[in-house]
């Protein structure tokens, strides 16, 4: 049972802070596509003496001592990750999806070489060559994007894109593209370029892991993700790769290092110190979980539940780009409302609606305060939101969105929120 007695003691304001957070987390909709909400026994992995100890290195392989039991868990993480995603080799120390992604560009490429990735508009991620992040400072990003009249990706124009840009590296992956990729159409384009091809998989790698999604291996030479988001982990990140000799023939004929070996000491001694070892525990009990037959069930339910609420947000005028939705994500464009997306996103949080503010493909707009919002449905199936509910959230939110200025609306709105949470309690098992 997890308690904040100790905590209460020692620092009352803190422990009142993360009270507050619990609340909060229970009495709203969570519909930000990135977050979810982990089980019990991975919040107390977390909470484990492990944290403790310095274990830089790998397993059996260490600059400390008494790492014998760390070994275990990273060994326990390792082969799990390794199983979800069919991957030959799986790195589970980044603390980030940032960093994995730093991680790979520094182990494969040289600084200022070209990568091929989705625009950050389009749906991208900052770290997908945005000129603000790293990527866009440390190596030479060209983009495509999605279609105006379609609103998907055209893999011809991707195509047309890497043959005149001949990137080192094409990237494929999104932050907030409701679609799903094809690997292979992605690895016929990178063979005729001669390009690595690396895949961000941090939305959808929950929906991998349960076979919902194409995946990424044989067609990636190397795949990042968040451990969080559709997978319903801790916060952190791995990376996964093919260990064959072929990829070092192919690309580094002469390296001593494979893929896994170039990856590995990339993360470290090259980008981190000592892992996280309480994360690394709580990622093998989350990967642990994502094995089991139920969580299948819990992204087929996540996948149920977002075409769900992109039907009902349609029924009530919204634009949903592309018109729907294949993951556990949408984004609508709010221009047809007459509300921009930072007022929508407050106007909701207000209601007990969480969501974020998000750019829309050829925005006009500032991103700090863009045409639209991006939401999702991994956090609210969680809970045990079903379809129906979807119903009633996408009624409540044309309601808030349609009366933007009425604050009477947010409150009773509001209240209408706390009674659907109520139905679906969250971490009943702590009191606090």
């Amino acid at each position: 049972m997890i308690n904040l007695n100790e905590l209460e003691k020692s620092d009352p304001r803190i422990a009142e802070a993360v009270k507050k957070e619990l609340k909060r987390q229970r009495e709203s909709v969570e519909l930000i596509a990135s977050e979810n909400f982990v089980s019990i026994p991975v919040l107390e992995a977390m909470g484990t003496w492990l944290t403790n100890k310095y274990s830089e290195g790998y397993p059996h392989k260490r600059y400390y001592g008494g790492n014998q039991f760390i070994d275990i868990s990273e060994d326990l993480a390792i082969g799990r990750a390794k199983l979800l995603f069919d991957a030959e080799h799986a790195n589970v120390q980044p603390h980030a999806g940032s960093q994995a992604n730093m991680e790979v560009y520094f182990a494969l490429l040289n600084l200022k070489d070209k990568i091929l990735g989705m625009k950050l508009d389009h749906g991208g991620h900052l770290t997908h060559g945005s000129p603000v992040n790293f990527s866009g400072k440390f190596y030479n990003f060209v983009s495509y994007g999605i279609s105006k009249e379609t609103e998907r990706l055209d893999m011809d124009e991707v195509r047309k894109i890497a043959l005149k840009e001949k990137p080192k590296m094409i990237l494929a992956g999104y932050s907030a593209y409701p679609r799903n990729l094809d690997f292979r159409e992605f690895r016929e384009i990178a063979d005729e370029v001669g390009a690595y091809l690396m895949a961000d998989v941090a939305h959808f790698a929950g929906i991998i892991a349960a076979r919902k999604h194409m995946m990424p291996f044989p067609y990636c030479d190397v795949v990042t993700t968040t451990t969080h988001k559709t997978l319903r982990g801790p916060r952190g990140a791995i990376i996964l790769s093919m260990n064959e000799d072929r990829l070092k023939q192919k690309y580094h004929p002469d390296s001593k290092k494979n893929m896994a070996r170039m990856i590995d000491s990339a993360v470290f001694p090259g980008m981190q110190g000592g892992p996280l070892d309480h994360m690394i525990a709580a990622k093998a009990v989350a990967f642990g979980e994502a094995l089991k037959p139920e969580f299948k069930d819990y992204i087929e339910q996540v996948l149920k539940n977002a075409k769900a609420l992109a039907e009902g947000l349609i029924d009530n005028g919204f634009k949903l780009i592309s018109d729907g939705t294949d993951n556990h994500l949408m984004l609508i464009d709010l221009t047809n409302k007459g509300v921009a997306g930072k007022q929508a996103e407050t106007a909701l949080d207000e209601a007990g609606i969480t969501c974020n503010k998000n750019m829309v493909p050829f925005d006009t707009r500032s991103p700090f305060d863009p045409s639209g919002i991006r939401i999702g449905t991994p956090a609210i199936t969680t809970r045990g939101f079903k379809e129906d509910d979807m119903k009633i959230i996408a009624d409540l939110m044309n309601k808030v969105i349609e009366n933007i200025n009425k604050k009477n609306v947010r409150e009773n709105v509001r209240q209408d929120i706390l009674n659907l949470c109520k139905k679906y309690p969250l971490y009943s098992e702590i009191k606090v």
